[in-house]
């Protein structure tokens, strides 16, 4: 449910952000409060906790909205999310907030795997492919697996392009296997 929930209020916030403001600038300012909160421990515990009153979040959070000097629209979000004792909600709500602005600015995220590290030149030779392949512009995320061997896997949305050499040695074993 609170996945459901975060992806109303990130759809609202966006609305509101293409109306009045920059959607980007909004990013960053959820971005900003997400990093606060979570690298403070105790700011986090007072904001989340079950046992701290919602009257309390709210101070604490028209607070932080006064000091942050945060776009209006943020501003209203952070304290209702307060009011109604929803801030655990805030970083399902900035990576849902991401995603719709990924799609509004036409970016697709690939992640890649690959068996050793990428180089930056083959990153971005692999970003402007994928880009060339899906019409979009790409960003990408790589991770490392050494049992592909070698080759690479990407991943776009529910989309698996798999060149590695672990998944061509297993599909020549199927063929080897059925000729005998």
């Amino acid at each position: 449910m609170s996945s459901a929930s975060a992806v109303r209020y990130a759809r609202a916030l966006f609305d509101v952000a293409l109306k009045e403001s920059d959607p980007s600038r909004i990013e960053q300012e959820l971005s900003s409060i997400v990093t606060l909160v979570t690298g403070h421990a105790e700011l986090r515990h007072a904001l989340e906790s079950p046992g701290i009153p919602p009257v309390a979040k709210k101070s604490v959070v028209e607070a932080l909205v006064a000091r942050g000097q945060f776009t209006p629209s943020v501003g209203k979000l952070l304290v209702m999310l307060a009011e109604r004792d929803r801030l655990t909600l805030l970083e399902p709500v900035l990576e849902a907030f991401r995603a719709r602005l990924r799609e509004q600015q036409r970016v697709l995220e690939a992640e890649v795997t690959t068996a050793i590290p990428l180089e930056p030149e083959q990153q971005a030779a692999l970003r402007q492919r994928l880009g060339a392949a899906t019409a979009r512009q790409v960003t990408l995320t790589t991770k490392v697996d050494p049992s592909l061997i070698g080759g690479v896997v990407a991943r776009i949305g529910a989309t698996v392009y798999d060149g590695s050499l672990a998944t061509q040695l297993a599909k020549l074993k199927g063929r080897l296997a059925e000729n005998r």
